[in-house]
């Protein structure tokens, strides 16, 4: 009997999709696609640095239409099964796996010592993005590209010059030229949402993460945006997570606005879909707002702005006063509240 274990759809150890759906065998399966290339995409980091990274596969995708793609990351639910072959989450017995097998192209986004670590042990013919220095330190592997992102995240003088958006730069990095592909997010509508959606619906999302405080816009700012729009008719919805419960509450209380609580990360993406456009500091909801390619109104103060691409579906607003607080977790001049809920409130009805 004939075994194709090149083949896209081969499994190891049970049955593949043609053999469960339609009872071929590698004999004479006319489903058979043989593995062009072997792809490990190392992108470990946060809920939104793996959403953003998502439009990389579009492109190897088109590029190498046979190819067999592993993702190696902390937040494994959040990749799609339509577009990577193996998604695998970070524990020891992944890590051993991988190191088991030898890759035609290792693709690696992160500069952490796991991902530039496993970049030097792991076998193949092709390796781009970050690798390791005899120190323990992140490097860039050879090219241009690779050092160019290297350098922006070593100093902040080369970081607030850089003027490629971070979709751009990976692409750069896998030798590939960005045409705004967009996001890839699976959303699972797990329930329903007391929404009006007669109306417009806006999502406040009125977090930031706790290690980037300098981010946070006033509380009364918020409740004054929420309520200034629903004087506008639209229907307002406050998003967050834990963190933010109390505080969008005591918004809820405020201003008449709906908040449901917090949830679990596919329900949140659930929820965010049901508005039309999204209010937004710099964190994970930023990164869902675009790939559920809603209108993004996104707050910025500590980061080069360049950085950020909404494929022309939003507006990045900044503080109306110079600070020095770039990169910072906590801004000693509060900058955040020289963005008035006026400026916000106008970019929203904008159309």
């Amino acid at each position: 009997m004939i075994v194709h274990q090149d083949c896209v759809h081969f499994r190891g150890d049970i049955p593949c999709r043609p053999n469960k759906k339609s009872g071929y065998i590698c004999d004479n399966c006319p489903e058979y696609k043989k593995i062009s290339a072997s792809i490990l995409i190392i992108k470990l980091g946060a809920v939104g640095d793996v959403i953003r990274t998502t439009p990389l596969l579009r492109k190897i995708r088109e590029a190498q239409p046979g190819s067999y793609i592993t993702w190696l990351t902390y937040t494994p639910e959040i990749l799609s099964s339509g577009w990577v072959n193996r998604i695998l989450n970070v524990n020891p017995e992944n890590l051993e796996f991988i190191k088991q097998i030898e890759f035609d192209w290792i693709i690696n986004l992160d500069k952490d010592p796991v991902a530039i670590a496993l970049m030097n042990q792991i076998k193949s013919n092709k390796k781009s993005g970050f690798t390791i220095d005899k120190y323990g330190h992140a490097k860039p592997v050879s090219t241009e590209a690779e050092n160019h992102k290297w350098l922006t995240g070593l100093f902040d003088e080369v970081s607030k010059k850089n003027n490629q958006h971070y979709v751009e730069e990976i692409f750069n990095i896998a030798g590939y030229k960005f045409s705004d592909e967009e996001y890839i997010l699976d959303v699972e509508v797990s329930r329903e949402w007391n929404i009006n959606k007669k109306k417009k619906v806006a999502g406040l999302n009125t977090g930031c993460g706790g290690r980037w405080t300098s981010r946070l816009w006033p509380v009364d700012y918020w409740t004054t945006l929420a309520k200034e729009l629903i004087g506008q008719g639209y229907e307002v919805v406050l998003l967050g997570g834990a963190q933010e419960d109390e505080k969008n509450r005591h918004i809820q209380k405020l201003s008449g606005a709906k908040y449901f609580g917090h949830f679990p990360l596919k329900e949140f993406i659930s929820l965010m879909d049901q508005c039309d456009v999204i209010v937004t500091a710099v964190t994970m909801a930023m990164h869902v707002a675009v790939a559920l390619r809603k209108k993004l109104i996104l707050f910025n103060n500590i980061f080069n702005k360049n950085e950020f691409y909404l494929y022309e579906r939003g507006e990045i607003l900044e503080p109306d006063f110079d600070c020095d607080c770039y990169f910072t977790p906590e801004c000693p001049n509060n900058c955040m509240q020289y963005l008035k809920p006026e400026k916000v409130l106008k970019a929203v009805l904008a159309e």
